[in-house]
């Protein structure tokens, strides 16, 4: 059989990431695996076979991520999830009373030295979906077992968007030596944290009155915006997310006034202007962004760095 001329190239980088993106996805469903087999035989095993079992899965897969430094990722995040499902368990067998928060909490913490030693984004990523689980689980323990947004809550939604931001801070390339932790799960803990932001925010415009979640919200992502353009910190994901949750809160925004100061009457006049609003705000949107990156792609090869 003739090759076809008309074939696409192997992208050159392939063969060194195919292998480790299959070992990844290998190890995320191996440890799944487990917790779902544990869960099968839930009745045909005593609370000591399936502690034993979890912990041992959690030792063999440390031992082995120090001592196998080339699959030191698949193994390591073989061993997270281990601790989490460990942590499951254990709450589960023995009903401590302990809100969900603080299993998530202790499950971070207990994970943080794995994260470290690792130095990769196979662990850092999931594991900054685990804080941000905490996070969001905290926020809902102490705003009174509430998913609304009131005043009284300020507070609580203030400490719960401080821990976000630092957890995008600890993972930002200001403190890759630190940590080893890449892009991606900067990108992970940006997402994450401003779509936490961008509901609680939601939901204080859609209390009557406006609550003052709303207009921090903006604020915050102003803040973020103007960070995330120093050259050290710019992403164009991250800062495209933080644009997402502005354009979000300005459409939604307008949409609100528009029916609460419009009077009755033509809704679909009223539609269309907001459908307007939306589009212009994403336009001018993706027209700055793409300046911006063009504008450090330019910086970036005058100076000799990677772009």
């Amino acid at each position: 059989m003739q090759p076809n001329s008309n074939a696409l190239p192997q992208p050159s980088t392939l063969p060194l990431w195919l292998p480790r993106g299959v070992a990844v996805l290998a190890a995320a469903l191996g440890g799944l695996g487990v917790v779902m087999w544990i869960a099968a035989n839930w009745a045909s095993m005593g609370g000591i076979g399936h502690f034993a079992l979890l912990q041992g899965l959690v030792l063999v897969m440390g031992v082995g991520a120090a001592l196998k430094p080339a699959a030191r990722g698949p193994l390591g995040l073989l061993a997270l999830l281990g601790i989490g499902a460990l942590f499951a368990y254990f709450g589960q067998t023995y009903q401590t009373g302990a809100d969900p928060w603080q299993l998530f909490a202790l499950w971070a913490v207990l994970a943080l030295p794995l994260c470290w030693g690792a130095r990769s984004d196979v662990l850092w990523a999931p594991w900054a979906l685990v804080v941000v689980t905490a996070i969001s689980l905290w926020t809902h323990t102490y705003s009174g077992h509430r998913w609304g947004v009131e005043a009284d809550q300020l507070s609580v939604h203030l400490a719960a968007w401080s821990a976000g931001l630092a957890l995008a801070a600890a993972l930002s390339p200001v403190c890759k030596r630190w940590t080893g932790a890449g892009v991606w799960s900067f990108r992970t803990a940006v997402t994450l944290t401003v779509a936490a932001i961008t509901l609680t925010a939601l939901g204080g415009l859609f209390h009557k009155p406006v609550q003052a979640q709303y207009v921090l919200g903006l604020l915050v992502f102003a803040v973020a915006l103007a960070l995330l353009n120093v050259s050290r910190l710019f992403d164009i994901f991250a800062i495209s997310a933080v644009a997402l949750g502005v354009n979000a809160l300005l459409a939604i925004g307008a949409a609100r006034w528009l029916f609460d100061n419009g009077g009755g009457g033509d809704w679909v006049g009223k539609l269309m202007l907001m459908g307007l609003i939306a589009a212009g705000l994403l336009a001018g949107t993706v027209s700055g962004i793409l300046q911006l990156a063009r504008r450090h792609a330019a910086a970036a090869a005058s100076t000799g760095e990677p772009a």
